[in-house]
């Protein structure tokens, strides 16, 4: 009787349910998203983004510690600014490759637990792994020591930038997502400017008998903490929710949600216009995603476009950023001075996301990074020759904000091509290329540092950004304008 209702197209009851139930859930994801993209941009949605942002801000103020604290940590004597193996150990590269790795970890390994858990809890445990990990490297005086917890610090990171990036393209209108990760990166960015003012201040000293590095470090794990007890005000994902079967939970979620911008906006909310068919997003739907998804044809183009985008831009963004201090003094400065140059060149760096808030969703997101990624280039290569503070602070300025502009892109980027049910997943794997890059562009830097000098090195961080442009002028897809749910079903 059963082969006869198979070929009779009828399934079993209990395969029968399950598709049902599979079924109910898409139908409620697609609605979800739908009733998401036509909420009108207020204080309740910017306020969102902002509370998820303020967790990344010492995400942010812990990955681009390295360039502020490195130097008082040469001068302490637990690392060296150069070695002579190319993969010394007693090294600032190992410092950097340590932080890489853990970042690696985090992204590959762990990012997937937002998938299964949810963003919200997964959140809220990796800022408290950072913080923990942070405060122990602080007290750390001997290279395997530092070089260990500054891995476990990575991997903290990895799981927090990855849930971010989810977090905050699920829960913002289509027409505000570019907006809302520019929004994203000025918040976060603004650690940057924080930290090297503290180093500027702390680093040549040594209050209380303790390092002034250890104090910068110190100072972000105990921040941190402030931040935990502020973001318990946000919600779960309702398209996640969705998309895992908790259907009465998505509605709660989605409800509040709405008539908390209904009272703000003081009118009904538009009608929801659902822009896909439920038939088109397959018929796993509504059921967990699978790591091998992004391999499948619909998405594998996306998979290896952002892997070979990642590979090649850490080495431009991080190798500047994290070799700007030690790049002055090879070339003659002290390092009271480098830092006060440095200070001068990361204060610009909230304002290419401050600026991309008036133009972010208005032009296509590719080729905003091919942009972003050849200014990159060519102000690099421009900063090499610049010997006047006026040419310093200037090149150095162009190339961070090339540099940020990048960054809020790609971020936003990688988020939208991928569904809801894989989406940390996707982006931990794709992100994780770049952290393995990571790993070795503090040695690759270094090498070329120690070879051809600042120019060689420069050199090497524009031919980078070089390629990030071509893979992403070539292989990227269009996004502007489209819902998540549209993006998905291109791929089909």
């Amino acid at each position: 009787m059963s082969s006869s209702n198979d070929a009779m197209g009828h399934a079993p009851p209990a395969v029968a349910a399950q598709q049902a139930r599979a079924r109910a859930a898409a139908s409620q994801a697609v609605l979800i998203g739908a009733r998401l993209d036509r909420l009108p941009v207020g204080k309740t949605i910017w306020l969102l983004v902002v509370l998820i942002s303020l967790g990344g801000f010492f995400e942010f103020y812990e990955l681009f510690s390295t360039a502020y604290i490195a130097p008082g940590i040469v001068r302490s004597g637990v690392l060296s600014a150069t070695t002579q193996g190319f993969f010394s150990m007693n090294g600032i590269a190992a410092f950097i490759a340590a932080a890489f790795a853990g970042l690696l970890v985090g992204t590959l390994l762990f990012g997937s637990i937002a998938d299964r858990f949810g963003r919200r809890p997964v959140f809220t445990f990796a800022l408290l792994w950072y913080t923990l990990s942070a405060a122990i490297m602080a007290f750390q005086s001997t290279p395997p020591g530092l070089n260990f917890w500054r891995f476990m610090v990575g991997i903290g990171l990895g799981v927090e930038l990855v849930t971010i990036d989810s977090y905050v393209s699920e829960l913002v209108p289509k027409h505000f997502r570019g907006r809302a990760f520019a929004l994203n990166q000025v918040v976060t960015y603004l650690a940057v400017p924080a930290i090297a003012c503290l180093a500027w201040q702390l680093v040549p000293l040594a209050p209380l008998g303790l390092d002034g590095w250890r104090w910068v470090v110190l100072i972000g794990s105990v921040g941190a903490v402030c931040i935990w007890a502020i973001r318990r005000r946000i919600p779960e994902s309702p398209r996640w929710l969705a998309e895992n079967g908790q259907s009465e939970r998505a509605e709660a979620v989605m409800s509040a949600l709405e008539q908390r911008i209904e009272r703000e906006s003081g009118r009904p909310l538009p009608a929801p216009e659902v822009d896909v068919e439920v038939p088109s997003l397959g018929a796993g739907s509504g059921e967990r995603g699978q790591f091998s998804e992004i391999f499948r044809p619909a998405y594998l183009p996306r998979t290896v476009m952002l892997s070979l985008f990642h590979v090649f831009q850490t080495v431009g963004l991080y190798g500047f950023s994290n070799w700007v201090p030690t790049f002055l003094m090879k070339q003659g400065f002290e390092v009271t001075t480098s830092l006060a140059y440095t200070i001068g060149i990361t204060l610009v760096m909230p304002c290419g996301p401050l600026l991309a808030m008036s133009y972010g969703d208005r032009f296509e997101r590719k080729w905003q990074m091919v942009a972003s990624a050849l200014l990159v280039a060519l102000a690099g290569l421009c900063f090499a020759q610049a010997r006047s503070a006026v040419g310093i602070v200037v090149t150095g300025a162009l190339v961070t904000l090339g540099a940020t502009t990048l960054s809020y892109n790609f971020h936003a980027y990688q988020s939208e091509l991928y569904p809801t049910r894989v989406r940390a997943r996707a982006v931990g794997f794709v992100y994780s290329w770049s952290r393995l890059s990571g790993i070795f562009s503090g040695f690759l830097v270094s090498y070329a540092l120690s070879r051809a000098g600042v120019p060689g090195a420069l050199m090497l961080i524009a031919g980078c950004m070089g390629m990030v442009a071509l893979v992403i002028a070539l292989l990227g897809p269009a996004t502007k304008g489209k819902s998540l749910e549209s993006l998905e079903s291109l791929t089909r």
